[in-house]
């Protein structure tokens, strides 16, 4: 089946406002930006986002933070992302902080049809306790908080009870993908993009490099066809616009001596 569409925007047409979303990517690394740009274009709203963390630099989901579209964020940091600080501490967005492995497996357990786990992150935490705030009323006070979760010994050890994560869409990134959907993701953009793309019961993917059936070798497929419904086709130039966080540069070696 060729799950090849022609734009973006034909991609996320039937992605309503109100609807959950597992977003790849990890940092700036693997960030569906062209399908997130296509859903600002749209002007789909009240959306509810699963992913690593919510965007940077104007870049992958700041851009529909910023616009006011995102009602919910499940993921594990913050960052560097000062307006999603903003938002979370005057109570514009509700937040659900997780642990990073934590969240990593709950995506990988919902796309494996798993509805809930055992783990020993977070016990003895407001994690398993509740009271993590949710969301701040905006005048420093918590409008809501975690509720708790159950905890059970196993061999002497506590564990808290996680669930898994399934979403109405996903959207990841792929450096390489075929009409029928099999994805290679390039280094660190592997390691969410797999997780949020079986989340998803409908996955989108926009791929760098787009091949025919056959031309990944099977044992190269990081993510098989089964778990992608739509394919994009990225530009050339799309599929080359990444940018550098933090860019650091060397000083050039002292004049006289030898580098190496």
């Amino acid at each position: 089946m060729d799950k090849v569409v022609a734009t973006a925007a034909e991609a996320v047409a039937d992605v309503g406002d109100g609807a959950s979303l597992a977003v790849g990517g990890f940092g700036l690394v693997g960030v569906p930006n062209v399908l997130i740009g296509a859903l600002h274009e749209r002007g789909t709203t009240g959306l509810s986002v699963v992913s690593n963390n919510c965007g940077a630099m104007d870049s992958g989901l700041a851009v529909l933070l910023a616009a006011g579209r995102i009602a919910r964020v499940t993921g594990s940091y913050i960052g560097a992302n000062k307006e999603f600080a903003r938002q979370y501490l005057s109570g514009e967005v509700e937040v659900e902080m997780i642990p990073q492995g934590t969240l990593a497996e709950r995506l990988r357990a919902g796309g494996a049809g798993i509805p809930a786990f055992y783990t020993p992150a977070g016990v003895g935490t407001q994690v398993a306790e509740g009271g993590l705030p949710w969301r701040y009323d905006g005048q420093g006070g918590v409008a809501l908080a975690s509720p708790p979760k159950e905890v059970r010994t196993f061999d002497g050890t506590d564990y808290v009870l996680e669930h898994g994560i399934r979403t109405d869409y996903a959207l990841v990134r792929a450096a390489k993908g075929d009409r029928h959907g099999n994805l290679v993701f390039n280094k660190s953009a592997r390691n969410f993009n797999p997780l949020a793309a079986t989340a998803g019961r409908i996955t989108i993917a926009e791929v760098e490099e787009l091949v025919e059936p056959g031309d990944i070798d099977p044992d190269a497929v990081h993510l098989p066809g089964i778990f992608v419904q739509r394919v994009v086709a990225l530009t050339p130039g799309q599929a080359t616009d990444k940018q550098i966080e933090r860019r650091t540069v060397s000083a050039p070696p002292a004049r006289g001596t030898v580098s190496g």
